[in-house]
C-alpha cells in the first residue's frame, strides 16, 4: 500500500501511520499541525518510508497532487474537540466540509481508494443503547455551535455516498466513537487526557454537567487495524461503519477511576456547561455504539478496556515533560 493520511501528526494519524509502517507500507503524513504534533511521530520520523508533508486539506492542489502518488487515502484531518469547535467554528466547517471535498474529488481523479472519518456525533441526541448506521439523527438547532460538527459530518458522509453511487468511487465512511489512548490532547476538550492530566497535577478534576452522561471509549491500538481492514474491503465502499466499543460508563465515574488508578487526592468538581464551555451547548446523556456491521466485515471486537486504557494514558503522561503538558 502506498497511503496518503491527511492529519498523519495527529493523534489516530500518528498511530495510523507506525502501524502501516510496521506493515511495509509507504506513508505519506499532511498536517498543517493545527491540533497535530511532530512529537507525535518521533518514534517514525526516519523512517525510509515515511514522508511528512506540511500543509492543509483546504490547499486543493496540494491534496490533488499528492493523491496521484498513493492507491490509498485515509482522510482523518478534521477540526475536532468541544473547544475547538466553540473558538473556531467558521474555520472548523470549512476545514470539516471543503477538506473531505478536496480528498473525494481528488481520489475519483485518481481513482484512488479512501477511508472518510466520520463521528458518533452524527446521531446527536439520540440515546438509544446500541445505535445502529442505519439510525436517525437527532440534533437540535443548527444555530447552536454545539451542533455544527455533526452537520459537517453529515455533509461529508453524504457527499461520499454519492461520490460512490454516481462515480463507482471505493470509499467507506468510519464512525468513530470515543477513540482515545497515549498522544490524545486533552488542550481540546478531550475528557480522558483531561481528567488524568488534572489528577497527576493535583488539580480537581472538572466534570461538566451531572456527571451522569454516559459514554464509550475504544483504545486507538484497536481503531487503526479495523480503519486499514475497512479500506481494504470491498463490501464496506458506499456504507457506514461503527468503531468503537461497547463498555458504558459515567462521566462521574470516569472521573473517579481516573483518580483511583493515579492515586490522586485531587477530588472533583462539577461545573456547569455553560461555566465550562460557553453558552450555546447541548450535551446528550448516552452514547452506546452497535458494532455488528464491523464485526460481521472484519472481525473487530475492540480487546483492551476502559481500564486498559487509562493506564495507558496515565502511563503516557506521568513520563518527565509530560505530566503537565496538555492542559
Amino acid at each position: 500500500m502506498k497511503a496518503l493520511i491527511t492529519g498523519g501528526a495527529g493523534f489516530i494519524g500518528s498511530h495510523l501511520a507506525e502501524y502501516l509502517l510496521a506493515g511495509g507500507h509507504d506513508v505519506i503524513a499532511l498536517d498543517n499541525l493545527a491540533t497535530g504534533s511532530l512529537d507525535n511521530l518521533s518514534a517514525v520520523s526516519d523512517h525510509p518510508r515515511l514522508r511528512y508533508i506540511s500543509g492543509s486539506v483546504l490547499d486543493e492542489d496540494l491534496v490533488d497532487t499528492l493523491a496521484s502518488q498513493v492507491d490509498t487515502i485515509f482522510h482523518l484531518a478534521a477540526a475536532v474537540g468541544s473547544f475547538v469547535i466553540r473558538d473556531r467554528t467558521l474555520a472548523s466547517l470549512r476545514t470539516n466540509i471543503h477538506g473531505t471535498e478536496h480528498v473525494l474529488a481528488a481520489a475519483h481523479r485518481h481513482q484512488v481508494r479512501v477511508l472518510i472519518a466520520s463521528s458518533s456525533e452524527i446521531y446527536g441526541k439520540n440515546t438509544k443503547i446500541g445505535l445502529r448506521e442505519d439510525d436517525d439523527r437527532v440534533i437540535g438547532s443548527p444555530l447552536l455551535h454545539r451542533w455544527s460538527y455533526s452537520e459537517a459530518k453529515a455533509v461529508d458522509e453524504s457527499l461520499t455516498r454519492a461520490y460512490v453511487t454516481e462515480l463507482d468511487l471505493r470509499a467507506v465512511i468510519v464512525r468513530l466513537f470515543n477513540t482515545v489512548g497515549p498522544r490524545q490532547s486533552g488542550r481540546y476538550g478531550m475528557v480522558i487526557p483531561r481528567f488524568v492530566t488534572q489528577a497527576l497535577a493535583g488539580e480537581p478534576l472538572t466534570v461538566f454537567g451531572t456527571g451522569e452522561q454516559v459514554r464509550c471509549f475504544c483504545h486507538v491500538l484497536d481503531v487503526v487495524p479495523a480503519l486499514v481492514a475497512l479500506v481494504e474491503h470491498p463490501e464496506a465502499y458506499g456504507t457506514a461503519v461503527n468503531v468503537g466499543s461497547s463498555e458504558q460508563v459515567s462521566i462521574r465515574e470516569l472521573a473517579d477511576r481516573v483518580l483511583a488508578l493515579t492515586g490522586s487526592a485531587s477530588g472533583i468538581v462539577q461545573m456547569s456547561y455553560e461555566e465550562g464551555i460557553g453558552p450555546g451547548y447541548e450535551d446528550l446523556q448516552r452514547r452506546v455504539p452497535d458494532c455488528s456491521r464491523a464485526h460481521e466485515l472484519i472481525g473487530f471486537r475492540p480487546t483492551r478496556t476502559l481500564d486498559d486504557i487509562l493506564r495507558s494514558v496515565i502511563a503516557e503522561r506521568s513520563r518527565p515533560g509530560l505530566a503537565t503538558a496538555v492542559s
